[in-house]
């Protein structure tokens, strides 16, 4: 019964600190936008959401790619990300191609990193206002008002 109290607000509270860490290397892109060399990150969402939520894979493709893992006989150890072992999984990286060429080798392009920022920033809040309603009912199922 609690967990599916729970399941629901763990949900939302996975996708809520992916949205921050994408919010995170948006801004590291569009910080690094005249930094030669630099080469603009970021990660499909909705595949890191299933991998933190530990579902299956959704929709028509039935192939699944093995999750290969390093083994560690050291606690110190740092896995593939570079996170302790044990810790929690970082979502696989994208480096984003040039939509120009660049004489500076930089893959940045504003005008992309502008529109996932607003996007990512109108979800991010979607994902509060949930989070605030989901409270909101438990709280009013609780209280039985």
């Amino acid at each position: 019964m609690l967990n599916r109290l729970t399941d629901s607000l763990n949900f939302q509270a996975e996708a809520l600190s992916l949205r921050s860490e994408r919010q995170r290397l948006i801004a590291s892109n569009i910080a690094n936008a005249d930094t030669p060399g630099y080469v603009a990150r970021d990660f499909d969402f909705a595949t890191a959401l299933r991998q933190a939520t530990g579902q299956g894979s959704v929709g028509d493709s039935s192939v699944h790619t093995p999750k290969l893992t390093m083994a560690a006989s050291n606690g110190g150890h740092l896995n593939r990300n570079g996170q302790p072992v044990g810790g929690r999984d970082q979502p696989d990286m994208n480096y984003a191609l040039a939509s120009q060429t660049n004489l500076d080798s930089n893959t940045v392009d504003m005008d992309r990193e502008r529109a996932n920022f607003a996007d990512n920033t109108v979800r991010y809040e979607a994902t509060l206002r949930f989070i605030n309603s989901q409270v909101r009912t438990l709280n009013t199922a609780i209280t039985g008002q």
